[in-house]
């Protein structure tokens, strides 16, 4: 169901499963590298925001409020595309990625937090 007064064009609207809190999963990923720098969390107006200007803006759960990615430390994050997955329910937005991505100054989220796993064998 699309949210009411949503600034998306209606077709995209509709097409967005958000969660309880009208929120879509938002995965960035480097455009040429293909690194996955972080994930982050939209509501329409952050989308909205993300494909009209060329910046990548989310919604911050904790402080409650639109922040766009590089406006205090630099880091900018300049979108090249926006991809919606198969069920609506997450984005793939391939940037280019200005800086460090994750808030602790490491290039992604992920740098040297690998857990522990089996790994399976090749297909």
């Amino acid at each position: 169901m699309s949210e009411p007064n949503s600034p998306l064009p209606a077709d995209l609207a509709a097409r967005l499963k958000r969660d309880d809190a009208g929120l879509v999963a938002a995965v960035v990923q480097q455009h040429d590298t293909h690194e996955v720098l972080m994930v982050g969390w939209m509501d329409d107006e952050a989308l909205h925001r993300t494909l009209t200007t060329g910046r990548v803006t989310f919604w911050s759960r904790s402080r409650r409020e639109y922040w766009r990615k590089g406006d205090t430390s630099g880091h900018v994050q300049w979108v090249k595309s926006v991809d919606l997955d198969c069920d609506g329910d997450a984005l793939l937005v391939r940037v280019d990625q200005v800086g460090a991505a994750c808030h602790t100054g490491t290039r992604t989220c992920f740098d040297g937090r690998r857990l522990d796993a089996v790994v399976g064998p090749a297909a």
